[in-house]
């Protein structure tokens, strides 16, 4: 059978597994300027049994690397270039469960700052896709055209962290993404952390040990 092609640039991670059982895999979204090594360098980090893969963000941002989508002046996403990244991260999770040993059951996100809205957006339209979502220093895309499912939010848990001093996403939108789903019957954890906007050792120790209760069908602490 033809390789089906992917609808976006990506990179595996380290790890070497078996292709004749299915694995938990974690997709990892990058923020603004970055690309997919960006958070390439998380996979040793993660869960071993976790098959990781990182994407690129479909445009080009102008100073460097990558981005989901421009930002208007009133601070919400272009709906163009939102709707586009949105479809082809939703057309690669089919190609990841197609032509990678990937166990359906088992899909995370982990996506950092515009990753994080990008991770918000693929698991508040479609839930029923994901066990588990790592949103560290986003916000959920209230200004796009999604329709979300806040009444049917109980297949995902949600991991949304952010730093108390982050210049970039004020963490008033982790707040309020806090105030939405904790309006849900969503399994939620949130926590803050004295950092800016980044990914502190601390974050991503608590992620990678969530990440782990998630792939062993433990509920969060």
């Amino acid at each position: 059978m033809e390789k089906q092609e992917s609808p976006l640039h990506f990179v595996l991670g380290p790890e070497h597994h078996d292709h004749s059982v299915l694995h938990p895999t974690a997709i990892l979204l990058h923020g603004r300027g970055a690309d997919e090594e960006d958070l390439l360098g998380l996979a040793p980090y993660l869960d071993s049994r976790l098959l990781t893969v990182a994407v690129r963000a479909p445009y080009r941002f102008p100073y460097a690397g990558y981005t989901w989508y421009d930002v208007r002046l009133d601070g919400a996403p272009d709906p163009e270039q939102f709707r586009e990244s949105y479809r082809r991260l939703l057309e690669f999770v089919d190609f990841m469960k197609k032509e990678y040993p990937v166990d359906p059951e088992k899909i995370f996100l982990f996506g950092f700052s515009m990753g994080a809205v990008m991770s918000f957006a693929l698991s508040l339209t479609h839930p029923e896709m994901f066990r588990g979502i790592i949103a560290h220093s986003g916000y959920v895309p209230e200004q796009s055209e999604l329709s979300f499912h806040w009444e049917d939010l109980g297949t995902p848990a949600l991991f949304v962290a952010h730093g108390i001093h982050d210049p970039v996403v004020s963490v008033d939108r982790g707040r309020r993404a806090k105030e939405l789903l904790s309006r849900t019957t969503a399994r939620l954890t949130y926590k803050e952390y004295p950092i800016a906007h980044s990914i502190s050792e601390v974050s991503l120790r608590d992620a990678s040990q969530w990440l782990s209760r998630q792939i062993e069908g433990r509920s969060p602490t």
